[in-house]
């Protein structure tokens, strides 16, 4: 596997890619791209089109890149082409999340004074999580209280749960 570096401009989208691109999302990868770098090669056929990565290019040309990092996957067929456009975009979504090592990496993340906004969750999702964090604590009690005793005892047999 080569990475080679490919001008923008020679990247052909393909035309019947399913996957939509919003103007936040693409904004969300550029910014993700100007504070990590294009880590992630696109993935194109030997006509130079898009199989995966067209967010990324979307994303290349608004920050005005030049050159971007490629893989020519050559050797798909038509076929698995237009299978692997589908499947690299919905094999990633039905993955899910550790929500407690999400919370910590991302507590930790704050407190190091990173910019978490750039990792792609919006602020409601933000919210939620660390919301979630704040309602564990607050139901926390002394292991050793003891509750108080109602007034009046339990004494009608209809009172008592079977």
């Amino acid at each position: 596997m080569q990475i080679e570096q490919l001008k923008t401009e020679d990247l052909l989208s393909y035309a019947r890619n399913s996957r939509t691109h919003s103007e936040a999302q693409v904004d969300q990868i550029a910014a993700s791209i100007k504070e990590f770098g294009f880590t992630n090669p696109v993935l194109i056929d030997n006509e130079n089109q898009i199989i995966a990565g067209h967010g990324r290019v979307m994303a290349a040309r608004k920050l005005k890149l030049v050159e971007v990092p490629c893989i020519r996957l050559g050797y798909l067929t038509e076929t698995q082409k237009k299978a692997y456009v589908i499947a690299d975009n919905k094999l990633a979504l039905n993955s899910g999340w550790d929500a407690e090592m999400l919370k910590l990496e991302l507590v930790e993340l704050k407190d190091d004074g990173f910019n978490i906004d750039l990792i792609g969750f919006n602020g409601d999702e933000l919210a939620e999580i660390f919301a979630e964090e704040s309602e564990i604590n607050e139901g926390l009690t002394d292991e050793d209280e003891v509750p108080e005793v109602p007034e009046e005892p339990i004494t009608k047999l209809g009172d008592v749960w079977i």
